[in-house]
This record gives structure tokens, sequence and C-alpha cells, in this order.
């Protein structure tokens, strides 16, 4: 072997052994960039440097999402028709200091999360058998109802002011960590509280954010156990 063909064959192989794994549970790899973001986000405040940040995640995630949907050439389609113009949107309201086109951005990409999950969900009530994908692919189905439903809040949030308030600063319009901090708590069911609807159209995406959650115990994680417990007594 020639000098630096054993270091090149053996990243060639580690190469190689993420490309297997990325096939096999890209759910994985979704879930962990979402959780990832969830780190960044507090450091994305209004500055230049948080707004290009904004944009490095969007460019990352977004297409993760329509990595998961998987079902069929036309249902891939769908979601490459939805993510393209979303990551241009964000991409050109960020960098290029447009941000009216953050709302119609955020709009495509809320429709785009709510699609990549209903394929999740498809995904595992097709199955008999729980796998270790399908354990990824739940959580990756609740980031995305999370992060979809932040986006309508965002939305709602420019096309009618007032919609939300919060405990700081009550009259001022609510940062995207909050948004995404009220998706989160109304999903799960907790339930904080320092972020609140205001308005119709806010308190009934909120109300379709709890019967989702409800619906995705339901649906989901009770399936999961019960066909757990049944290959267990099998």
């Amino acid at each position: 072997l020639q000098p630096g063909t054993g270091p090149l064959m053996q990243a060639s192989a580690r190469l190689r052994f993420w490309g297997v794994v990325a096939r096999r549970h890209p759910s994985a790899f979704l879930l962990a960039a979402q959780l990832l973001s969830l780190l960044l986000y507090p450091l994305m405040d209004e500055s230049p440097s948080g707004r290009l940040l904004f944009g490095a995640v969007a460019l990352v995630v977004v297409p993760l999402a329509v990595w998961v949907v998987r079902r069929s050439a036309f249902f891939n389609a769908i979601a490459w028709l939805l993510a393209v113009p979303a990551v241009a949107l964000t991409l050109a309201g960020v960098w290029l200091g447009r941000p009216e086109l953050l709302p119609l951005s955020a709009l495509l990409e809320s429709i785009l999360y709510f699609y990549a999950a209903a394929s999740l969900i498809a995904y595992m009530l097709d199955d008999h058998e729980v796998t270790r994908d399908e354990l990824f692919a739940a959580g990756a189905t609740f980031t995305l109802l999370a992060w979809g439903f932040a986006y309508a809040y965002f939305v709602c949030q420019v096309w009618y002011p007032g919609s939300f308030t919060g405990a700081v600063e009550p009259g001022r319009a609510r940062s995207w960590m909050e948004l995404l901090f009220l998706s989160f708590t109304t999903l799960s069911g907790v339930g904080v509280g320092d972020v609140l609807p205001l308005r119709a159209p806010a308190r009934v995406l909120v109300m379709l954010e709890m019967l989702a959650g409800v619906g995705y115990l339901a649906m989901v994680v009770s399936r999961l156990i019960s066909l757990t417990v049944a290959r267990r007594q099998a």
C-alpha cells in the first residue's frame, strides 16, 4: 500500500458505515439535529450573527425533514416543493435583511414539518414490529409537531398582532424561543403558562396543539408500548 492509503481506507470505511446508519435511521439524524438546534437557539438574538446562525440551522434541519418522508417519489416531490422555497425565503430574509419574508418562510416550514410528522406516523402505523428506527421516529415526530406549531404561532403573531402575551414585558411580541417553549409545553401537556394566547386565532392553534399532543400519546406512544409488550409475551 502507498503511504496514506491506510488512513484513507479507514476514512472511507467510516463514511460507508455512517452512510448505512443514515439510511437505516434517518429519524435519528433529524432528532439529533433538532435537539442540537435547541442548544443553539438561545444564541440567536437580533444581531447579524444570530440571524445568520438561524439561517444555518434551517439549512440543515429542513432537508433532514424532507429526508424522513421516504414514502414515494410523489410524496418526496411535495416535500421538496415546500422545503426549497422555505429555505430560500429564510436565507433571503436572514442574510439580505428582509424580515418581511420570514412569515411566509415560517408558514412553509410549518406545513413541511406537519407533512413530515404525518409521514413518520404513517410509517410507524404501517409496521407491526417495534424497531430502533421507530423509537427514533417517535422522538422525531414529537419534535416535528413542536416545531410545526411554533412556526404556526410565529405566523399567527405576525398576521394578528397581540396574539400572545407573557409574564415578562407582556406588551411586546414574543420571541422565537418563547413561542417554541409554548409549543413544547402545550404539546407535552405541561402547560407552564408564562406565555399565553390572547386572540382567537392563537387560541385555536393552541387548542389544536393540545389535541395533537393527546393524539400523539394515544396513537403513537401507546401503540409502541403495546407492540413491545406483545412481543415480549410471545
